[in-house]
């Protein structure tokens, strides 16, 4: 069986998010987390964890990437367990038979979206459509042939919208260094 687990290539997590998760923790989508809340009146750091955060499960942190492993029964039982924990420590299940078929149905959200092979990276965008949240996941992987460049690796988007993500969540490093393409 294969889960997730978060992931750190960089130290933007740290600044992105109000706590970002600590590398290697298993992780689910956590979208429960922003259930009654407003999406549309988020800001700042829970707005950046709302459209594009994975929870971390021991921190309860965020994390923009998270890695595909393998993973036994042992742990599985050992995510659902403690996630189960958080719901009644920090959302308020009421109690542990309601807690744990909730984080069961969480892993098992998490695991479903493991179907590609293990050490590829999920990222996740979220947005409030028509009064609903839309989850859109998508693989990274290194763009085969490409040797890795000095400063940045860059990824190939995989996933049913990876042509859609909004041109808000795109960075372009040449506009922002005033320079025009050679």
């Amino acid at each position: 069986m294969k889960l997730l687990r978060t992931i750190r290539l960089d130290p933007s997590d740290m600044f992105v998010f109000e706590k970002a998760a600590e590398p290697g923790e298993w992780a689910v989508s956590g979208t429960f987390v922003f259930w009654d809340t407003d999406a549309a009146a988020l800001e700042g750091k829970a707005r950046s964890a709302f459209r594009g955060g994975f929870l971390g499960v021991e921190s309860l942190g965020w994390s923009t990437l998270v890695q595909i492993v393998e993973a036994s029964e042992a742990d599985r039982a050992c995510v659902v367990d403690l996630l189960a924990e958080k719901l009644i420590a920090h959302f308020g299940a009421p109690d542990m038979d309601a807690a744990r078929a909730a984080a069961t149905e969480e892993v098992a959200f998490a695991e479903s979206l493991c179907s590609q092979p293990k050490d590829m990276l999920v990222g996740v965008h979220r947005s409030f459509e028509d009064g609903a949240v839309r989850e859109t996941f998508r693989t990274l992987r290194p763009r085969e042939g490409a040797a890795p460049n000095r400063v940045f690796a860059f990824l190939e988007v995989e996933g049913e919208d990876a042509d859609e993500i909004q041109s808000a969540d795109r960075v372009d490093l040449v506009a922002m260094a005033g320079r025009e393409r050679k």
